[in-house]
């Protein structure tokens, strides 16, 4: 039961965590075209604000219902597939590149430097093709 508790909610958050980035990326990005500049830096505020603060709370969550079901479940790295270790660095990769983005131009761009938006799309597009992995890799036994 605990298992499957942990599994859940591992997945929600890491499906929130990826999905918002694959939304802001394919869907948001190209429909901005038709806004001033100015109302797309407004919008672009708005949305990353939000989206950040569902990472904030998704990042560790995924993470640690990550290293729950390692000790709690499999009893430990030593016992787990090559694929467990593969998301255990992909994830911690994934949070480095968010603590980048959160502190380099997310903080860059709430100041007024609107050329950080750049920045932050390509470091969100690394970590979009590190979760499309992860999410690969966890499918695979």
């Amino acid at each position: 039961m605990i298992a499957d508790l942990l599994l859940a909610v591992h997945l929600l958050f890491a499906v929130l965590w990826v999905g918002g980035m694959f939304f802001a990326l394919v869907v948001l990005r190209p429909s901005l075209v038709v806004l001033s500049p100015a109302d797309r830096d407004a919008l672009h505020l708005g949305v990353f604000r939000r989206f950040f603060l569902i990472v904030w709370h998704a990042m560790p969550i995924v993470l640690l219902t990550g290293y729950a079901m390692v000790g709690l479940v499999y009893g430990g790295f030593p016992n787990v597939g090559w694929n467990v270790h593969v998301m255990h660095l992909t994830g911690l990769i994934m949070a480095g590149l968010f603590l980048l983005v959160f502190f380099g131009p997310w903080k860059a761009f709430r100041r007024g430097n609107t050329a950080a938006i750049g920045k932050i799309r390509q470091l969100v597009l690394a970590n979009l093709v590190l979760g499309i992995v992860t999410v690969v890799v966890a499918a695979w036994n």
